[in-house]
């Protein structure tokens, strides 16, 4: 019997591969240190994890993690496709292990039909191998509707685009001074899909009371929190539903969109699912983005703090502060 046979026989090792891609990175170093076998399995959960942020979740779509200055491989974060709430969020989550289950759902073929009469399932397939995208006026909307968990074609209705996952090939690119940031991997066309924003599901108190916490972490200078309110507001411009939606601890690859002070690459668009109660806010390319280009939205226009965060974004209008208002 052969050393690799010894190991795949050994319970040791066998409980290690089931419980180390459960542990957070201080937690797998602790354990690496324990013996040499251990040491290797952590390894190669390190660089698994480094090597796909959406952990498997995104249509076998890898998502790297790049980081050119140092050691420090990957953000580590627990992933959801979607928002939920906090009660349904898991305390744990496999990620790096040596098999992985993908949550694609689809054809198989990249080829989605359907042939109910909702609306938007009508559209024929193109042959460009782009999903639907959203034209210049439907864009400056900032809100569209998508069939709901009602329609019998499921997700391979046309008109739940957003629904299906992040489709374009994306990387995670570590900077100096900015931190972790979003890139296009491949060219992505104007107003085609790119990502929804994902997480947890707040009360305002609830929003409140986590920002004050992360104000005081973020004052440290070793962290970054991933609070996003979202207002939608009616024609008379009184906010008529607030949405807090936090991926500081869970989320998706959108937590590491940057800020841009120019309104950045991508548009926001607030999405309403027939039969859902709250919007889910998506992003779309608002221009055509170059593979390799950073991508970026504006977090809002109001600065109520004088010595806010530094903003980094190098634009030719930068404030030179990120914006920041009353939670």
């Amino acid at each position: 019997m052969n050393k690799k046979q010894e190991n795949n026989q050994n319970p040791l090792i066998q409980w290690a591969n089931h419980i180390l891609p459960y542990l957070t990175p201080q937690e797998l170093s602790n354990t690496s240190l324990t013996c040499k076998s251990l040491l290797q399995i952590s390894k190669t959960i390190t660089l698994n994890r480094s090597l796909d942020a959406s952990q498997s979740f995104e249509n076998n779509n890898r998502i790297p993690f790049h980081n050119p200055l140092g050691n420090i491989p990957y953000a580590y974060f627990l992933y959801t496709q979607s928002h939920l709430l906090p009660s349904q969020s898991p305390k744990r989550q496999s990620w790096g292990g040596a098999t992985c289950v993908s949550s694609s759902q689809g054809d198989g073929d990249g080829i989605f039909k359907c042939d109910c009469d909702c609306e938007g399932c009508e559209q024929e397939d193109d042959a460009s191998g782009v999903d639907f995208v959203l034209g210049l006026e439907e864009m400056e909307m900032g809100i569209m509707s998508e069939c709901g968990a009602t329609c019998e074609c499921g997700l391979k209705c046309r008109n739940r685009l957003t629904q299906r996952g992040v489709s374009v090939k994306l990387k995670i690119v570590r900077d100096l001074r900015k931190g972790w940031g979003l890139f296009a991997d491949q060219f992505i066309c104007q107003g085609q899909f790119v990502c929804e924003y994902a997480g947890e599901l707040l009360t305002t108190k609830e929003a409140r009371s986590r920002q004050k916490i992360y104000d005081e972490l973020t004052s440290t200078g070793w962290f970054s929190s991933a609070l996003l309110v979202v207002r939608e507001h009616l024609p008379s411009g009184k906010a008529c539903l607030r949405v807090n939606i936090d991926a500081t601890r869970i989320g998706n690859v959108a937590r590491f969109i940057n800020h841009s002070c120019d309104g950045g690459n991508l548009s926001t668009m607030l999405v309403r699912s027939t039969g859902a109660l709250l919007p889910r806010l998506c992003f779309f390319a608002s221009r055509d983005i170059k593979e390799g280009e950073e991508l970026t939205f504006s977090y809002g226009e109001i600065r109520l703090r004088s010595k806010g965060l530094r903003c980094f974004c190098g634009s030719s209008c930068c404030f030179g502060t990120l914006p920041s208002e009353h939670t």
